[in-house]
């Protein structure tokens, strides 16, 4: 974790030592902070464990003999403590710690990573056995508190992990060797197959030109010709950058095979590194090219579209388009890191950033709360915070989900009317993104929230995102075209996902035709 051996607890580190930013474990009962703190070494204290030494009783007594309050105060203090000693390098919090605001001010300069866990979870891990904590003995209290906190986590934290990795901790805190402290927020993404860091930021990549020093091997650059100008030396050294032409029409397996040969010509091996640059089309196309070069090498995503920073490149969906049908062919191959630079959003044309927006829309709808709040409420879409949300909602469904057999179908609402729209126009008429926030329309239409779509529309209409069909665009065309949406199995029908409001979103709905042709019908105006 650090850059050489840490001085001993309570000694200050040598002149000229690389200044690392302290971490801060914080998060709710149960989210596993004591084991994450052991994992990251001798040089880190738990506060509870330091409590429960000096006072020579166990927190549930200092809470049973002397309240909550009194037990506020020692954590406070041994907090405070802790986190000003300079022989320190991680300081596990109690979970109410943030409660106090000198505690919290106070991690301002640390490296904060919160343990996320959800409620259910974190019940059935402290709510048994005779010692229970003090605050895990009613159900109805914890739930609630949880609810209360999760706000403040997530506010405070530069780093956000599952609790269900704390074990891996070191391991985290290696990605991040040589990452400047401030204005990155860093997210830990989990998967059956694979863990990967998400770093979101401004200048990661076109100021500090950071790489993961955990990742070694020579760069294969895959972009495309805009994406490729504005940031490809920014990379380098690079064994091969290769470009294609910007747009979906690229997304092929003829292009797919270009870029097979280009690393061919270039001695590309399994052993080194794809890094793809760009929006979703070279997300998907660059991440299918190396899951099957070689029968496999790692790729990591540096995307510089709205759509790609908070969708396309996480999740480790790759592939290419069929005339016929969108994403028809590909693999799940999960990326090694995602470095998401939010300055370059800076040179999106508008259009393309409005296009972004849809995406941003969609995850606001599937996971309801403070983020649609943030979202509805007319939060600009290149928000960093915004970008994060998106980002961190999508890699809690994959993490549930990773191979999309059952909620990870909710990530397609409004993808079936999209992708349909996009068959039948030759993937030109309109942006993937454009394409999706028509399919919102339609498919809120199908869940019967009325006034959620006029919200929706109103939304999309002030991005400047088209919200009526093209009167060229065939309808039958389309409705044949959701016939062929990938979610289909077997015989029978195309399974939607519908919301009726923010926060629920259901899938494997069947919808009516005579319904479908009507919300499709709407959107001619």
């Amino acid at each position: 974790m650090s850059d050489g051996p840490a001085p001993p607890p309570g000694e200050a580190a040598p002149a000229g030592a690389a200044a690392t930013p302290k971490v801060a474990l914080i998060g709710f009962m149960g989210a596993g902070k004591t084991t994450a703190v052991r994992a990251l070494g001798p040089a880190s204290a738990d506060v509870d464990e330091v409590i429960e030494a000096r006072e020579g009783r166990s927190v549930q007594e200092i809470f049973a003999a002397d309240g909550e309050a009194a037990f506020r105060e020692i954590e406070e203090r041994v907090t405070l403590e802790l986190l000003a000693d300079p022989g320190l390098e991680a300081v596990g919090l109690g979970g109410g710690a943030v409660l106090s605001p000198r505690i919290r001010e106070a991690l301002g300069a640390a490296r904060v990573v919160w343990l996320d866990i959800e409620v259910d979870h974190a019940w059935r891990r402290v709510s048994g056995g005779a010692d229970k904590r003090p605050l895990a003995r009613d159900m109805r209290r914890f739930y609630e508190l949880h609810e209360e906190r999760r706000p403040l986590y997530e506010q405070l934290a530069d780093v956000i992990v599952p609790g269900s990795r704390s074990r891996l901790m070191a391991d985290v805190m290696m990605s991040l060797q040589g990452l400047p402290h401030g204005g990155v927020r860093a997210l830990w993404a989990t998967t059956a197959s694979a863990d990967y860091p998400v770093l979101i930021g401004s200048g990661i990549v076109t100021e500090q030109r950071f790489w993961p020093q955990s990742i070694d091997g020579r760069r294969v650059v895959v972009s495309d010709y805009n994406a490729g100008r504005h940031y490809g030396d920014l990379l380098e050294p690079a064994l091969a950058n290769i470009r294609i032409t910007p747009g979906e029409q690229s997304k092929t397996v003829a292009h797919a095979e270009i870029i097979w040969t280009e690393m061919v010509r270039a001695g590309v091996t399994r052993g080194d590194v794809v890094v793809a640059l760009g929006g979703g089309v070279i997300g998907d196309i660059a991440g299918f090219c190396a899951a099957t070069y070689q029968r496999g090498m790692r790729v990591v995503q540096v995307p510089t579209t709205l759509v790609a920073q908070v969708d396309s490149a996480y999740g480790g969906k790759t592939g290419v388009d069929l005339a016929e049908a969108k994403n028809y062919v590909g693999a799940f191959h999960q990326p090694t890191a995602v470095i998401a630079d939010t300055a370059t959003l800076a040179t999106l044309p508008p259009e393309e950033l409005a296009a972004g927006y849809a995406e941003v829309v969609k995850t606001g709808l599937i996971a309801g709360g403070a983020l649609w709040r943030r979202i509805s409420s007319g939060a600009s879409p290149d928000d960093p915070d915004v970008i994060t949300g998106c980002a961190l909602t999508k890699l809690r469904i994959v993490a549930q989900d990773e191979h999309d057999t059952g909620v990870r179908q909710l990530l397609n609402l409004g993808h079936t009317v999209a992708h349909a729209i996009e068959t039948v126009t030759g993937y030109a008429r309109y942006r993937h993104g454009e394409a999706v926030g028509l399919g919102l329309l339609a498919e809120l239409r199908l869940s019967g929230a009325d006034e959620l779509r006029g919200e929706v529309l109103e939304l999309l209409a002030a991005a400047g995102l088209p919200v009526t069909l093209d009167p060229e665009v065939d309808l039958e065309q389309v409705i044949f075209a959701t016939a062929r949406d990938k979610k289909r199995v077997g015989e029978g029908p195309v399974p939607f996902v519908l919301c009726p409001a923010p926060g629920r979103p259901v899938i494997g709905q069947v919808v009516a035709p005579a319904e479908l042709r009507a919300a499709i019908k709407e959107l001619y105006g």
